[in-house]
């Protein structure tokens, strides 16, 4: 990654105010909750106590993590095995792969986030092969591009790990999103109809070691063991350490789940750490809708008493405008889903 330069520094306020050395260098919180899946292997035992777990953890915090999830752990090692053999390979090599800001899939080392650069180096890929976005972030443009993802020819079995690992976490994914839907008192398919021709892609990231640490719908995260995790507590905006747990996954509330139910549930603000001493990677899913999906509170959650607190946005452009903050620093501020608050 190179020497570190001032491209890097996020803005003291962002900063964060612990500097991980190890795995147990954590000022940790045992508020997060970690909930146990394992009843979903009955079909016909009773939901109602997970659902009421997944709905406090997604308005207390927007984060938990699951345990006995049904995902393969052989499976999962072998696409960390994968990753690592990846990013090991020659910048020349993995740069063969680079993206850009016509296609946001592929291997980047230059990504962006609150406009500063991260430390880190990441590779992308869409769950759909092809996958239909649109073409600017002109609100009147309708023009729209199919792409594709670019595969590394190494390492040899790249592309089929991934795409195996992709159609497993994706189940978990849907298995999740219907039952933050029962815990909302909704049909456990309510939210089915937005992901007909979805968005949807996995990431890959490698953090490398730091000299000097200040860089900083739902995703289905797996992490390592090194950690660096952080999530922002909603009632205070404290920053608690989330501590690894190589077994399970984090999962984590979007921006779209935030407005659909009208702020009812969290998108808890998270950063990453990085490490002084050891390099991290983690691999998360993001499940994103269609790209012709209109995004704005749901009608369940709005009344006389709380009426919307978002106006309604296309998720296609917006998935557009962060792509083009993420690839570079841009003049004004990145697009944020605060900028779609409703007027008080």
């Amino acid at each position: 990654m190179g020497v570190l330069d001032e491209a890097f520094i996020q803005a003291p306020e962002h900063r964060p105010k612990t500097h991980l050395k190890n795995a147990d260098d954590y000022i940790l919180s045992k508020e997060i909750p970690t909930i146990d899946l394992s009843s979903l292997q009955d079909p016909n035992r009773d939901k109602t106590a997970l659902t009421t777990e997944i709905a406090e953890a997604c308005m207390r915090w927007g984060f938990f993590q699951v345990t006995n999830h049904g995902l393969s752990l052989d499976l999962k090692r072998r696409v960390e095995k994968t990753m690592a053999e990846f990013f090991s390979l020659p910048l020349e090599e993995k740069r063969r792969v680079k993206r850009d800001e016509v296609n946001p899939m592929g291997y980047h080392d230059g990504e962006h986030t609150k406009n500063v650069r991260d430390w880190k180096e990441i590779f992308d890929f869409f769950l759909q092969d092809s996958t239909t976005v649109p073409a600017t972030t002109v609100p009147e443009d309708t023009e729209l591009r199919k792409l594709t993802n670019p595969w590394p020819q190494n390492p040899s079995d790249f592309r089929e790990v991934c795409q195996e690992y992709a159609r497993e976490v994706e189940k978990l994914a849907f298995k999740l999103l219907e039952l933050i839907s029962i815990s909302l008192g909704l049909p456990g398919d309510r939210f089915t109809g937005y992901f007909e021709d979805q968005t949807s892609f996995l990431r890959f990231n490698r953090y490398p070691p730091c000299p000097n640490p200040n860089a900083g719908v739902i995703t289905v995260l797996a992490q390592d063991n090194v950690g660096g995790l952080q999530v922002s507590r909603r009632s205070d905006g404290q920053w608690i350490s989330v501590k690894p747990n190589p077994d399970a996954f984090i999962i984590n509330i979007g921006n779209c789940m935030q407005v659909w139910t009208n702020d009812k549930y969290w998108s808890a603000e998270h950063r990453v750490v990085v490490n002084t001493s050891k390099e991290r990677f983690s691999m998360p899913f993001f499940l994103f809708p269609s790209h012709e999906v209109n995004i704005e509170p749901l009608e369940e959650f709005i009344s006389e008493d709380n009426p919307p607190r978002y106006k309604k946005y296309n998720w296609g452009k917006f998935f557009a405008a962060r792509n083009r903050s993420d690839y570079k620093k841009l003049q004004s501020e990145s697009i944020q889903i605060d900028h779609f608050k409703a007027a008080a």
